[in-house]
């Protein structure tokens, strides 16, 4: 596999396209790696909304009935 990735960059490189196959290389992997970083960062959120909401929902059958004094 090695070999294969650098018999590329040598045809690449021969061809005058390093950069680009640079630059596309980098474009991806940033590409993936932000990615993978905004869906790790909204299912956080999304846990740690849900955790809240169990919690208050917690709370309130936690909490005693209210007693109506008026008779």
């Amino acid at each position: 596999m090695l070999w294969l990735l650098l018999f590329l960059l040598f045809i690449a490189l021969a061809f005058g396209v390093l950069g680009a196959v640079v630059k596309a290389a980098v474009f991806i992997v940033l590409t993936v790696i932000t990615t993978v970083f905004l869906l790790i960062v909204v299912v956080w959120l999304l846990v740690r909304w849900q955790m809240g909401k169990m919690q208050r929902d917690i709370d309130k059958r936690l909490q005693p009935p209210p007693v109506d004094d008026r008779y």
